[in-house]
């Protein structure tokens, strides 16, 4: 059996809620209709391995997007923002660190967020 490397891959969607309660019942929603399980970091954040691709529920206003956000997997993460930032990007939010490794946001030239990530530097 071939292993897919998840490098450039689009490996995680990102879901805005308007805040903690409205998490609750979203993560509900999905727990009752999909039988997805999920795992709270704080009040403000959920994710879930469970939905397919990996999904979370952003209730935080200072970092969530507005719309979905498609997370994509890189190996090298300062690469991938140099790369964004020649090509026309623009940054939304600047490379930080969250459980389990480091990102930023960007906006391509439609105008679409979207977020790239990598496992902490070792």
């Amino acid at each position: 059996m071939t292993t897919r490397s998840s490098d450039n891959c689009i490996d995680f969607i990102e879901l805005p809620v308007a805040d903690a309660a409205a998490l609750r019942r979203s993560r509900q929603f999905f727990s009752d209709v999909f039988g997805w399980n999920y795992t709270a970091w704080g009040d403000d954040y959920a994710d879930t391995g469970s939905s397919g691709i990996g999904s979370g529920l952003n209730a935080d206003p200072e970092h969530r997007s507005a719309m979905p956000l498609a997370v994509i997997h890189v190996e090298d993460l300062e690469a991938a923002c140099a790369a964004v930032l020649d090509a026309g990007g623009t940054l939304t939010r600047d490379i930080f660190s969250f459980p389990g490794g480091r990102r930023f946001h960007f906006r391509e030239p439609a105008g679409n967020e979207l977020a790239v990530w990598s496992e902490h530097a070792s």
